[in-house]
């Protein structure tokens, strides 16, 4: 059974897209950008703050999902500027310090918004 996972992002429909898929046990969270509630984003400049922000919205696909961030397995982080991994690193670190799911850092040439500096995706498995 497939269930697809809606955040609202009004990009979802036009791309055609999903916040993330859910295929049995397997949950996989689309490339997530820090977008604000009122859809601008959050912490310009700031890749701490982008990637909090990118973390929250993954997480609630993955509450809305019936399962919660323990469950994730794997993380993916994109970057514009690779040199500030550390900023994102702590951000994930306070999340994720005692999951610790396989982690990659990818640097990107661009996203969609030249002020996103970082997207995530995520990777889970109920238990």
């Amino acid at each position: 059974m497939r269930e697809n996972i809606a955040s609202g992002s009004p990009l979802e429909p036009e791309i055609g897209f999903s916040r993330a898929v859910r295929v049995g046990p397997f949950l996989v969270v689309a490339g997530t950008a820090p977008i604000g509630d009122d859809g601008r984003t959050v912490g310009p400049g700031d890749v701490y703050a982008q990637t909090r922000r990118c973390i929250d919205i993954a997480e609630r696909a993955i509450k809305s999902a019936g399962l919660s961030l323990d469950t994730v397995i794997r993380t993916r982080i994109l970057f514009t500027d690779i040199s500030r991994w550390k900023e994102a690193a702590r951000a994930h670190g306070e999340r994720f310090e005692s999951i610790r799911p396989a982690t990659t850092f990818v640097e990107v040439s661009r996203f969609i918004d030249p002020e996103w500096l970082v997207e995530i995706e995520l990777d889970c498995m109920a238990p």
